[in-house]
Formats: C-alpha cells, structure tokens, sequence
C-alpha cells in the first residue's frame, strides 16, 4: 500500500521528482567520476608496485620509502634471507631510463626481477612472463606506442643500446605516470650499464621478498627492521601508500568525495523537509482516515529509494558514456564495483538525510485535521 501511495504521487509530480532524480544522477556521476579518476591516477603512480608478487619491500633505511633513492647491499639481501618467517630475498632494481620505441623516444621505468622469484608482475592481460635475459612485459596502457607485444624497445645511452623484446602486457602495472617495463635482473643490470657505462657494480634498489605460509606480511616487515641493520621493511600495501604523490592525491580527492557525499545529503534532505511539509494538510488528512505512521514512513522511504535508484542510474550511464569517450593514454574505466559500492552509500545517506522528513511525519497529529482552517484549538 505504502508502494502505491508512493509511486502514485511520484506519477502526479514527474517534473519535481525527475528534477531531483537528474540532481542526484549529477553529483553521483561527480562521485563516479572523481573516484575512476583517484584509481587511474593511482595504478599510474603505484600500480607496478602494488600489482607485483613481493609481499615484502625493504629499502634502505635512509630512503625514506622512496623507491627511487633505496639502494640495498648484498649483505642485508643475504641477512634479509635469514630472518625467520623469509621463504626468499631477492633483489629488485627500478630505474628511470631513455627508451626507444616504434614510435617516440622517451622515458620509461624499468623494473629488474630475478626470474621466478618475487617482484613479478600479477596482472598479466596478454602473453607470457619474461623466460630470459633482452625480454619484457609492459604497461598494456602503453602498447600503442611502441610497447605492444613483439615490438622492441632500446635503452640509450652515451655508448649504445640494450633491446628489450615486449613478450608480455599487463594492466594497472604503470610506475611514476611512465611506461613501465619489467625485466629478468641481468637484463636491468644491462640496461643499467648502458644509461652509466662506468658503473663499477650495480645495486638493486630494494629487497623483495615472499613470506613463508601463514606469516602476516605487516609482521614479517616489522621483524626485518629489527633485524637486518640499516633498512626499513614495509609490507606491500604499506609501500604503495608511501610513495611519493601517492599521499597528496588520494587526501586531495577525498576531499572532494567526501564535500560531494555532503552535498548529496543536504539535496535530498532538504528536498524531503521542504515536500513534508508541502503536504502536511494531506497527510494529517491521512493520519485521521486511519493511515498508520508506519504506513506514510514507509511511502517516503519508497520515495527516497526510487530517488536514490533512479539518480545512480542517470550517474552510472554518464560515467560510461565518459568511459567511451575517453583517451587510450588516460582510460576511464566504468567498474561495476565502483558503482555498486558507491551508489550503496549514496542511498545510506539518503535514508540518514530523510530522518528529519521522517520526524516530520511521525509528529503529525490526526485531531489536527478535525480542526477548521483559522482556527485554534
């Protein structure tokens, strides 16, 4: 009955209720929109970190967890191997470095694994992982300019060049907003003596390292600093979270979500004060005919879901008309996640925001409609 009620007036008032519906559906896009863009940045600045198999990465201790000013000896690889709870150590080099491609030259960053080790990429999308030295697997973002599988890649330097041949793609892999490129470690030593040919000895920039079964990662890192003089253990997570930009971005759209959420709020809940008391002769005429509190309640909260539903809806297919129209350089992917997630807290707001429509209701007085315009009581 509530249902009826509430669809009944919805059908009476389209113009009121599809205004507020677009209203919503606006600043849902807005929300959509600014969280694609908060992951796409993300996966540009961190994603061949996060998405790589070392649950473990310790850096030297005076690079303040920057990957590009960590360098590890082989010592602490070796004391790093020791510690109780390490399945493997490994090495893992990253570097910027001048690639050149099919089409530009450019920088890229490259990453140095030992091969079947820790510090793999995860999120193959397209052929294999790297079997040997002069092979590679690269950002997918990146394979139509130059770094599509089979195509080749040099790294310059003053004296030559080192060609890296791309088996390999994979997705959200980006590292500093550069192409990313990851390799066995003998080819990132190779490319490392071609960008400095008088490097005397390569080191890698940090330790990578895989737990044994059942040992919590947090735990491990922890362990490792106290143990192996002169690094700083971070589980993988924790390494994304502070790198570089990283910090900065994510506070800054989360301030905007968060002002975005508000303001989402604040629209459907003054909306339904203002439509409250708008018909409040109509309900108290309901209330005195017999209609329950529990009845007129649950009409408005059909009214509030319709709402909600409806703007998510207009939200969602904004952001994937946003999806098609986008750069291959700077994809905006439409998530099915995103969506559900974010349209799920949309609507808990929305509920919270109609309390006070709510208590409007719940206050009406049925003796009120007995009582002639003008009067008193």
């Amino acid at each position: 009955m509530g249902m009826r009620l509430a669809l009944r007036e919805m059908r009476r008032a389209k113009v009121r209720f599809g205004m507020l519906m677009g209203a919503v559906g606006l600043l849902v896009f807005l929300i959509l929109f600014q969280q694609t863009l908060l992951t796409t940045l993300l996966n540009f600045f961190s994603g061949a970190l996060e998405n790589q198999s070392a649950q473990v990465v310790v850096y030297n201790a005076e690079a303040r967890k920057n990957l590009d000013g960590s360098v590890v000896t082989p010592e602490q690889i070796a004391q790093t191997a020791a510690v109780r709870g390490v399945a493997r150590a490994e090495p893992l080099g990253q570097g910027t470095f001048t690639v050149r491609t099919s089409e530009e030259t450019l920088d890229a960053s490259i990453f140095g694994y030992v091969l079947g080790g820790p510090g793999a990429p995860t999120r193959l999308e397209e052929g294999r992982l790297p079997r040997g030295a002069g092979e590679g697997v690269a950002s997918d973002i990146d394979a139509d300019r130059g770094f599509a599988i089979r195509d080749r890649v040099r790294v310059l330097g003053p004296e030559g060049s080192t060609p890296i041949r791309i088996v390999g793609l994979a997705s959200k892999s980006r590292f500093s907003v550069s192409p990313t490129i990851f390799v066995s470690y003998p080819t990132f030593e190779a490319a490392t003596r071609t960008k400095n040919p008088d490097a005397a000895f390569i080191t890698p920039s940090v330790v990578a390292v895989t737990p044994e079964g059942g040992v919590d990662p947090e735990v491990l890192a922890n362990r490792i600093t106290r143990q192996v003089p002169g690094v700083e253990a971070l589980d993988r997570a924790t390494a994304v979270d502070s790198l570089p930009g990283v910090s900065g971005t994510t506070t800054s759209f989360t301030i905007i979500l968060t002002l975005a959420f508000i303001v989402v709020t604040l629209v459907v809940g003054i909306f339904f004060v203002i439509l409250t008391v708008q018909k409040a002769n109509s309900l108290t005429l309901l209330r005195a005919i017999g209609a329950g509190t529990g009845y007129l309640t649950r009409a408005l909260l059909v009214q509030v879901f319709a709402v909600v539903i409806g703007g998510v809806a207009v939200g969602a297919a904004l952001l994937a008309i946003a999806a098609l129209g986008s750069s291959p350089t700077f994809p905006i992917a439409f998530d099915v996640g995103t969506v559900l997630t974010r349209g799920a807290l949309v609507a808990i707001l929305a509920v919270i925001a109609s309390l006070a429509a709510i208590r409007r209701v719940l206050r009406l007085d049925p003796v009120e409609a007995t009582v002639p315009m003008g009067a008193t009581r």
